[in-house]
């Protein structure tokens, strides 16, 4: 199976609308053939529209959600549960209806919510988020979607940061449907090796997403990726990559990823400059074509 070179819509626009599917012309020319849209504001996209230009671009579509302080699944307050979970839902929804097999993103926890928790705390928070995702993961069951949880550093979660903490997560919800985006920013602050990570956690990794260690463009920083590609071949990853990264205009995920400055001269830059290098890197090790 042949792995396949996505962009996120996150280095294109936020909130990304239907009045930016002009832009997967681009994206196709870049040379990707993968666009993946974050429901930011899911009344801004209809899933129509999005299949139509998906489908004149020749491009597969993946499904993320962004989760802000009212999505959150393991909060205190289970009216704002209520919200995280109905969110979801309509992320599922979104991915049935455009074809992305899953939705990824760190939907166990508001991003940015990080504070030092007593056990018992951080155990309640934990289990909050085991009682939405197990009600998410029956209803996209039921959709054939699966849900890819992402693990997230220290600065914008204080609940799952490395890849056996979300293992952890998967096996307490207990749903096939129910595994983990594994991204390399992530992982090359909080991992102690990333062929370590990646191989315990094989048969829970969904989805890959890639960037430098500063969030710039792949190839350009300290990020070991030989080391990471030959251990998603290890373990016979045949699903999508994803280059991500963020847009340093948008106050609102500046804030919840502490993106305060550019890193790279453009985002046009660091999306053509990136693709290059993930597919010549990865070639040595997967099938990219």
């Amino acid at each position: 199976m042949s792995n396949k070179i996505g962009l996120s819509t996150f280095v294109l626009a936020s909130p990304f609308t239907n009045a930016d599917l002009n832009l997967m012309g681009k994206v196709k020319g870049m040379g990707y053939d993968v666009i993946e849209i974050c429901i930011e504001d899911p009344a801004k996209l209809s899933s129509d529209q999005i299949l139509s230009a998906a489908k004149e671009h020749d491009l597969q579509i993946s499904i993320c959600g962004a989760f802000g302080p009212d999505r959150d699944i393991s909060h205190e307050d289970a009216k704002i549960r209520d919200l995280g979970v109905q969110y979801l839902k309509t992320c599922v929804d979104f991915a049935a209806e455009v074809g992305s097999s899953f939705v990824s993103g760190p939907m166990y926890s508001a991003t940015g919510k990080a504070r030092l928790l007593s056990q018992p705390e951080r155990k309640e928070q934990f289990n909050w988020a085991v009682d939405s995702l197990s009600t998410v993961a029956s209803y996209a069951q039921s959709r054939n979607v699966g849900l890819a949880i992402e693990p997230l550093n220290r600065f914008e979660t204080d609940l799952i940061n490395t890849v056996e903490q979300g293992v952890e997560l998967c096996r307490a919800v207990g749903s096939a449907n129910v595994g983990l985006l594994i991204d390399t920013f992530h992982m090359h602050i909080e991992e102690k090796s990333l062929s370590a990570a990646i191989e315990s956690a094989a048969p829970y990794i969904f989805h890959v997403q890639v960037s430098e260690n500063d969030r710039g463009t792949p190839g350009k920083g300290q990020v070991r990726w030989d080391e990471f590609f030959a251990s998603l071949s290890k373990i016979n990853y045949g699903g999508q990559i994803v280059i991500e990264s963020f847009l340093p205009t948008v106050k609102e995920i500046a804030r919840a990823v502490s993106a305060w400055r550019p890193v790279a001269p453009s985002m046009d830059a660091l999306a053509i400059d990136g693709i290059k290098f993930i597919k010549s890197i990865a070639a040595k090790h997967l099938d990219v074509k």
